[in-house]
């Protein structure tokens, strides 16, 4: 199903394009269970021509996120760090991790 999407969406936003002659972007989200999977979502999303890919660093882990940080760097493609989840781990007052913690890491592991 993701391969439909991407390619639905990055056909329309080509055609919006073209018809308007401004730029225009969606995030794809490539977040997938293991690195390979959204290694090979990140390629696909390349191969449309799509500057801009999405994942969700709280669900995927922080290796995910060095991995695809790096394949972004490498590639040319814009990297948006999405934060699903994020609600339940630090808006918490009794437990949970605060979200200066989570960015922090984050960032150091390439976010």
């Amino acid at each position: 199903r993701w391969r439909d999407r991407f390619l639905f969406v990055a056909d329309a936003i080509h055609k919006a394009q073209a018809e308007t002659g401004e730029i225009k972007g969606h995030y794809l989200n490539v977040t997938a269970a293991t690195c390979e999977e959204m290694l090979k979502r990140a390629e696909y999303a390349k191969e449309l021509e799509m500057p801009i890919i999405m994942h969700d660093f709280l669900t995927a882990g922080f290796t995910a996120n060095t991995t695809l940080s790096h394949w972004c760097r490498n590639n040319g493609v814009l990297l948006h760090i999405h934060r699903a989840m994020h609600a339940v781990i630090d808006r918490q007052k009794n437990h949970g991790i605060h979200f200066r913690v989570l960015s922090k890491c984050l960032r150091m592991s390439g976010g």
